[in-house]
Parts: C-alpha cells; sequence; structure tokens
C-alpha cells in the first residue's frame, strides 16, 4: 500500500503539538473566561461539559490571564472547573460540490435532514484578493428586474447595497433577484431572519428549480451572536470555493445590520469601548475583510448583493454610511413608493451603480439617463399638477413627463412572478425615449 506522505507528515505534526488545557472560571453573559488556555486569537477551543458532551468555542480576546470565549452553540451545562482544551487550528468548514441545493447553520453544518457535509476543510477567515490580481468588471449580470438591468446595471463582480425600512420590501426584492439571475451559483446568507421565513424562503421564493444552484447559510434571529456573526464568514467561503472553479456566484446577504448587531454584542461581551451608537470598533475593521473578498479575479466572480436595514429610515446611520463607502453602488427602496402599491419600491432617482458606464453601450447609457431626466422633471413638477397650479404648455420638459409617465411607471413595476431578460428590458426602454408619434402615445 503506497502512502500518501504529505498527508503523512501532517498527522505527524499536528501529534507532536503541545496540548495546551485549562479551566473554565466563570461564565458572563454569552460569554466564556477560561484559566490556563495559551490560545491564539480566532484559534478554536474545546470545552467538556460532562455528561452533556463537549462544545467548540472560538477565543474572541483576552483579560489579563483569563481566555475569552465564545461558544459555538448554547452556553447549557457549562459551568466552572470544566476542562478546556486549544484546538491548535482555527475555525474550518467542509465545501464540495454536493452543497448545493442544501441548508446550513450559521457554522456550516446541515439543518435540511439531508445527511452530513463530506469535503475539504476550508477555514472561513481568508484573505482577499490581492488588488493587482483583480479583473475589471466588463460583463453584466442579469437580476431579471427592469428597474435594475435598465437603470443600475449591476456587473458580475460588483458589490452593491440594498438600503431600506423595515417592511418596504428587501426580502422580496431578493427573492425575485434570486430567481431572475444568469448567475451560475447563488449563494444566501440569512442573518437574524425570522424562523418563519425560512421555509418560505426555500419553498416559495427559490422553489425547486431554484434550489438546485443555490446554497442557504441560516442564522436565525434567537441563534447565539457569534453564530450570527459567523454567518457571513461561511457565506463568502462558499461562494470562493465554487468562484475558484469559475463559475459566476451571486452572494446575498440579508441583512449587514443584524450581522453589525452580532458584532456588536460580541465586541461588548468582550470588553470593547462603544463607539457610534454602541458599536464596536471591530466591526468597522471586519465589514471590509467580508466586502473585499467579493468581486471577479482570474477564476471567476463573486457578485454581492447585501441589505442595509435603515435605523428610523435614516440612510446616515453608521452601518449604511459605512456601506456607502465600500460599496460599488447602492440601491434605496422608497416607503412612499411601497405605501402606493408600487412594487418593486426602488427609487430609481436615489439609486446608483458605479460601473453602469463600463457594462452598458451608449445606447443603453443614453435611453436610462433620459428616463432619470424625464423622472427628475416629474417629480419637481408633481405638487404643482396636483393641486392644479400647473398649466400644459408652460414647462416643455414636465409636458413631455407627463406624457410619458405612464408607460414609464409600467416598465418599473414588476409582479413578483414577471421576469424580464437584459435584452427585453433594453429593447423596453429604448421604446420608452422613442420621440411621439401621437399624442399621448410612444
Amino acid at each position: 500500500m503506497q502512502l500518501d506522505l504529505p498527508h503523512c507528515k501532517e498527522l505527524v505534526r499536528a501529534s507532536a503539538r503541545p496540548v495546551f488545557r485549562g479551566n473554565v472560571d466563570q461564565v458572563s453573559g454569552v460569554m466564556v473566561e477560561a484559566r490556563g488556555v495559551p490560545a491564539a486569537l480566532g484559534e478554536m477551543c474545546r470545552i467538556d461539559r460532562g455528561r452533556l458532551g463537549t462544545i467548540n468555542a472560538e477565543v474572541i480576546g483576552f483579560r489579563g490571564q483569563t481566555t475569552l470565549l465564545m461558544p459555538h452553540g448554547d452556553l447549557e451545562g457549562i459551568a466552572p472547573m470544566q476542562r478546556v482544551m486549544a484546538l491548535g487550528k482555527p475555525f474550518t468548514i467542509p465545501v464540495h460540490n454536493s452543497l448545493l441545493g442544501r441548508t446550513l447553520d450559521g457554522y456550516g453544518q446541515p439543518i435540511d435532514s439531508k445527511g452530513a457535509i463530506q469535503g475539504m476543510q476550508r477555514t472561513v477567515r481568508r484573505n482577499a484578493p490581492a488588488a493587482l490580481s483583480r479583473e475589471p468588471i466588463r460583463e453584466p449580470l442579469q437580476t431579471g428586474l427592469r428597474a435594475i438591468d435598465g437603470m443600475t446595471t449591476l456587473g458580475r463582480g460588483q458589490r452593491v447595497g440594498i438600503f431600506a425600512g423595515s417592511g418596504v420590501g428587501k426580502s422580496s426584492l431578493l427573492g425575485q433577484v434570486t430567481r431572475g439571475t444568469d448567475a451560475d451559483v447563488v449563494i444566501v446568507c440569512l442573518v437574524g431572519e425570522r424562523g418563519r421565513e425560512v421555509k418560505s424562503f426555500v419553498d416559495e421564493t427559490l422553489g425547486e428549480e431554484g434550489r438546485k444552484k443555490a446554497v442557504l447559510v441560516v442564522a436565525t434571529s434567537d441563534r447565539a451572536p457569534i453564530e450570527r456573526f459567523l454567518a457571513p464568514f461561511t457565506a463568502v467561503t462558499i461562494a470562493e470555493h465554487f468562484r475558484d472553479q469559475g463559475l459566476g456566484v451571486l452572494l446575498v446577504m440579508d441583512s449587514v445590520t443584524r450581522f453589525a448587531l452580532a458584532s456588536r454584542e460580541i465586541g461588548l461581551a468582550a470588553g470593547e469601548p462603544p463607539t457610534v451608537r454602541g458599536f464596536p470598533p471591530s466591526f468597522f475593521a471586519t465589514i471590509p475583510k467580508i466586502v473585499e473578498r467579493m468581486g471577479r479575479t482570474q477564476k471567476g466572480s463573486i457578485t454581492g448583493l447585501l441589505t442595509i436595514l435603515l435605523d428610523a429610515d435614516d440612510p446616515n446611520d453608521p452601518v449604511s454610511d459605512t456601506m456607502r463607502g465600500l460599496l460599488d453602488g447602492h440601491i434605496f427602496l422608497s416607503r412612499d413608493l411601497a405605501q402606493g402599491g408600487h412594487f418593486p419600491a426602488i427609487d430609481v432617482l436615489g439609486s446608483l451603480s458605479r460601473l453602469m458606464t463600463d457594462l452598458a453601450d451608449g445606447e443603453h447609457q443614453l435611453a436610462a439617463r433620459r428616463v432619470r431626466e424625464l423622472l427628475a422633471a416629474y417629480q419637481e413638477g408633481k405638487d404643482l399638477i396636483e393641486v392644479g397650479a400647473y398649466r400644459a404648455g408652460t414647462n416643455p420638459a414636465l409636458d413631455d413627463a407627463v406624457l410619458r409617465m405612464p408607460a414609464i411607471l409600467q416598465f418599473l413595476r414588476q409582479e413578483q412572478n414577471e421576469m424580464s431578460s437584459v435584452q427585453e428590458t433594453r429593447e423596453l426602454l429604448s421604446l420608452l425615449t422613442q420621440p411621439m408619434t401621437g399624442q399621448g402615445a410612444i
């Protein structure tokens, strides 16, 4: 029998490592404090809870001679003087093509009763691709939504934020995109979501066909903060596995805000000083590391579509303000449009794709710019029209906008199951800006 020498060497190195064992000192909130465990930051440890078995925990900080641990699960059964052993390795998850169609928790473990995942172990905290190794983004990504593909065209490898208050339609919009996209693989990361909506997303939003090319990573609102914190790292690690095979991956994350709240729970428990609105400095240092792992490389691409929940509909809250500076575009959803029954409730004038000039041809850009001008003219004169103070012929630009507005609104509205290809969207957009051939007709 031929021996696998590299594997044997790794086993020998692992067995030769010193084993550090300590004891639980105390439990404080969501954190375990241990003594005698000189593990490194981010290293995994194992706590022996006696009859309840062992539980893994991650080193999140230090306080004097005490090691601060965040268990991967509930703290039930953890007591003082229990044994703690440093494992000498960071947190890893198994990755394999068989992940397609599966639903995982924030630790990368299956929760769909379809068996264990067998695959190569991959650390979840990895460096982003080198800046000079990134390929330019030149290929558009279809989302199936005319308001996005036509007015804020996205590219394969772009990172875009969807900004909205609660109840404005973020989840519905993401569902439409996951069904209408032409990406090879879709990774959906639900952080802090209501448990009721997870099964609905799997069965109704994705459907049987959508599940075949999708992987769900779920950490619901009742899960431990460390699981909600790790879920995006797990999702982007799985996305990198498929990207390295030359595939175009769409990574959907809902939401960055709930990830930020998990970061705040962990940071404050570890003794970090709170900054603006209580968020610890570690959040503002961590979120760029997740965002920068997305993008296009020489092998494949990861397109990021990240939702940001606006606190009290404030677009300048710390999380949204930070994200706008990191992303390659933003899509704002309007509560006024949603309350008026306009879905998807995309505020076209407030949304922007920073790469649209590289992705759309001249005719497409010209048509999109013309529609924006018409929307802006109508928005400016809307109040005068509604109170009957405007006389036709006073402002030719507003007259043109009024005549074309019914067709523009019909273009921007879409039902949940209505999808448009990029070609169809461009043709309709061109029709919207054709010279008027008759009274009230385009």
